[in-house]
């Protein structure tokens, strides 16, 4: 048994629990951040939370997180990034579809994920080179060169604005970037597109995909990892496209272009 996997779990499913409290199906209030996305009393409870249960577990390691300290510490061999609520606008209106994202990053490039959205009952967990899982199951993609029309492709609602989509496949937008790559890796959507992603958007979701065999990588090129020391990931976001395999990837990238 992995010590730092199954510490990770106990906290992403301590913070979920918590948030889950906070919970409301008629939607509760929130706040308009300056980057014009959404935050509440959930997203501080539960970030306090994981911070505070880091650095009692390792308190020599770093963090980056989307509600508090953006740059990437240097001389820290481990850094934690966390999404302490990816889906805030869904959970603030008292949508399903949010979770609790922990990656670990060795040498600034993710080695270790947790991913757990308490309404759904479902929890992702992965090492590289150990596997992915959801709820303990191994995680492990197996898809075919055809591709299907009744497949489901997901999206982030910016995709439309900033991209010309020519792909086929029937269309969701679940307002988790997060939920959407682990859609991907657990086998029920064909490929997952967000057009502005933040490293704490898919940090824990990049090894989560990788590990179930699948393909992540930005649709622009650029590598988000490893992180650079110093640099402050406030502003950085990535066309973030991940598919099961090289075969659905190259696909894609013929069809989601710049406008």
């Amino acid at each position: 048994m992995n010590t730092i996997l199954e510490n990770a779990k106990d906290i992403a499913i301590n913070a979920g629990e918590l948030i889950k409290s906070l919970y409301r199906i008629n939607g509760i209030q929130s706040a308009e951040k300056q980057d014009h996305t959404l935050v509440t009393k959930a997203d501080i409870s539960s970030n306090e939370f994981i911070i505070d249960k880091i650095m009692k577990f390792y308190p020599n390691d770093g963090i980056i997180s989307e509600e508090s300290g953006t740059v990437f510490p240097p001389d820290k061999e481990y850094v934690w990034i966390i999404d302490p609520l990816d889906g805030t606008t869904n959970f603030s209106l008292g949508l399903h579809y949010w979770g609790v994202s922990i990656a670990r990053l060795k040498h600034g490039q993710p080695d270790l994920a947790i991913i757990y959205f308490p309404l759904l009952g479902e929890l992702y967990s992965a090492q590289m080179g150990h596997g992915a899982r959801l709820n303990e199951k191994l995680l492990k993609l197996n898809i075919k060169e055809s591709l299907h029309r009744n497949q489901i492709f997901t999206h982030c609602s910016r995709t439309q604005q900033l991209y010309n989509v020519t792909i086929k496949y029937k269309t969701r937008i679940f307002g988790s970037a997060a939920f959407d790559v682990c859609a991907v890796a657990s086998g029920r959507a064909i490929l997952a597109f967000n057009a502005t992603p933040k490293i704490w958007d898919f940090a824990g979701s990049w090894v989560i995909i990788r590990e179930a065999g699948g393909e992540i990588a930005t649709l622009n090129g650029a590598e988000p990892f490893p992180l650079v020391p110093n640099h402050d990931y406030k502003d950085a976001s990535y066309p973030l496209l991940a598919t099961p395999s090289a075969i659905v990837f190259k696909y894609a990238k013929t069809h989601i272009l710049p406008k």
